[in-house]
């Protein structure tokens, strides 16, 4: 074990029931300087446009994610053995008032990406990608794995509001930040608005692959086709819960059937191991629509598995060897 890096409340010492609960029981700061990865809350709902509850995604994600332990099962990773990783709280946000928290998300994680911090945030709903991509996508654009039930690349909801959870993919591409070339989307399905609404992705050179095709295809070919999309650039990983089968995740604002399994979609993110990852999120978790905790409980656990990601392309980034 690295003992300069921060490790995980000891369950063995203090029950998971016990102490103030952070995310995988690692120490919360307010400074990212010397963090590696930042573990970040984002508890906010203002985008979204019909059942709200994902502001509540980010305290109930830290009572779960007490359940993770220090080493990932399958590949072996202890991650904090590999970065300093710490929980920086939650992102100012203004429950009332749209564009503000655009811009108060923006300004958090631009001093976290100044700070060299690699975000991992818990959402909220998936308008908060935007603002963390203006805040650590300025340089350069990003690819993006995006596990989704929906594009979210609309443009305009109820008149002119550009501004919704589903809309910011649309926006970060127009803004820069987002490399269309370079993005693909897993676990596309379910009714849309109209016949053209996946006309910006599909145009803009986006890699839509629908439910339909991932069964056909299979995980693994699944990987191969997203690795062989997002290259060797940099690349963001975005997990909405509601690519998964609303069995496995009631707990979101626009549940779809027939969508992955968890384990189906644990397959995928595991082999993203070796990309060039420049941070992640969960969004969508709205604990008021699953009581039992699964939904904020399977959160917890994606994070978890980005977060082995994230560690080893830090290593690497120190020790390419």
């Amino acid at each position: 074990m690295t003992a300069n890096y921060n490790q995980p409340v000891d369950a063995a010492m203090t029950p998971r029931f016990g102490d103030i609960p952070t995310f995988m029981r690692l120490p919360h700061t307010r400074d990212p300087s010397g963090v590696d990865i930042a573990l970040i809350g984002v508890p906010w709902d203002g985008g979204t446009t019909n059942r709200a509850g994902a502001r509540h995604g980010p305290r109930e994600i830290r009572n779960q994610s007490s359940f993770m332990r220090r080493v990932h099962h399958v590949s072996r990773l202890a991650p904090y053995e590999l970065a300093q990783v710490a929980d920086l709280g939650d992102c100012p946000v203004n429950p009332i008032d749209l564009m503000d928290t655009l811009a108060r998300v923006e300004r958090f994680y631009e001093k976290v990406h100044a700070a060299g911090a690699i975000p991992l945030s818990a959402g909220g709903d998936h308008l908060v990608t935007l603002p963390i991509m203006r805040a650590i996508a300025r340089d350069r654009p990003l690819g993006m794995v995006h596990f989704d039930a929906h594009s979210d690349t609309n443009d305009r909801y109820f008149g002119e509001n550009r501004f919704t959870h589903g809309t910011p993919f649309r926006r970060a591409v127009e803004e820069g930040l987002l490399d269309p070339e370079r993005t693909v989307q897993i676990g596309i399905r379910g009714s849309i608005y109209y016949p053209d609404d996946m006309a910006f992705a599909e145009e803009s050179g986006m890699r839509a692959i629908y439910m339909e095709d991932f069964v056909e295809m299979g995980p693994e070919a699944v990987v191969a086709e997203a690795r062989r999309v997002v290259g060797d650039g940099p690349t963001y990983i975005s997990f909405d819960v509601d690519g998964l089968d609303p069995v496995y995740a009631p707990g979101t604002g626009t549940p779809e059937i027939g969508g992955m399994t968890t384990r189906e979609a644990q397959q995928v993110v595991r082999g993203l191991r070796g990309l060039d990852l420049v941070g992640g999120d969960v969004v969508e978790v709205a604990p008021p629509f699953d009581p039992s905790g699964n939904t904020a409980l399977v959160g917890a656990t994606f994070m978890f598995e980005i977060l082995c990601l994230l560690a080893e392309a830090v290593a690497r980034g120190r020790d390419p060897s």
